[in-house]
C-alpha cells in the first residue's frame, strides 16, 4: 500500500499540466495616457484617454501609436525626457498664459510598471514640447 501511494505521488505531479504561461518574446508595453486641465492629476478630471501598446506592432486608439511608441523608444521610457523631447521645433510661438494641463502615463513598459505624471503651463506648451505622444 505505502509503494502504491508513492507511486501515485511521484507519477501525480508529472501527469497534471503545467500551469506556466508561455514565455513571450516581447516584454509586454500597454500604456494608458490621459490629458485634463489642472495642475494636478489628483484634483484634475480627465478630458481625453488614449490607449498604446508598443509590444511587437503598435495599436491603440492614440492617434498615432507609431509614432508614440517610436518617441518612448527613443528616450528609452524615460518619461521625463518625454516632456521635453521636441523644444520648440515647430517654430510655433506661444502664449504665456497660465491653463495647466496635466498629462498622466499608466500601465506597463517593457515589462515596468509606470505611473507618471507632468504638467505643462498650457496646451500650446504641451503639443509643441512634448513628444508626439502627448500630441492626443
Amino acid at each position: 500500500m505505502a509503494g502504491a501511494l508513492l507511486t501515485a505521488t511521484l507519477a501525480g505531479p508529472s501527469s497534471m499540466p503545467a500551469h506556466s504561461a508561455p514565455a513571450s518574446l516581447y516584454a509586454p508595453s500597454a500604456l494608458v495616457m490621459t490629458t485634463g486641465h489642472g495642475e494636478k492629476a489628483a484634483t484634475t478630471t480627465p478630458e481625453r484617454a488614449v490607449t498604446v501598446t508598443c509590444a511587437y506592432t503598435p495599436s491603440g486608439t492614440h492617434p498615432d501609436p507609431r509614432q508614440a511608441c517610436a518617441d518612448l523608444d527613443r528616450v528609452n521610457g524615460d518619461l521625463d525626457r518625454l516632456a521635453t523631447l521636441r523644444g520648440n521645433e515647430t517654430g510655433r510661438p506661444c502664449t504665456k498664459e497660465y491653463r495647466p494641463i496635466v498629462v498622466t502615463v499608466e500601465g506597463v513598459w517593457r515589462g515596468t510598471r509606470v505611473n507618471y505624471e507632468h504638467t505643462f503651463a498650457n496646451p500650446c506648451i504641451k503639443e509643441t514640447q512634448g513628444a508626439s505622444a502627448f500630441a492626443f
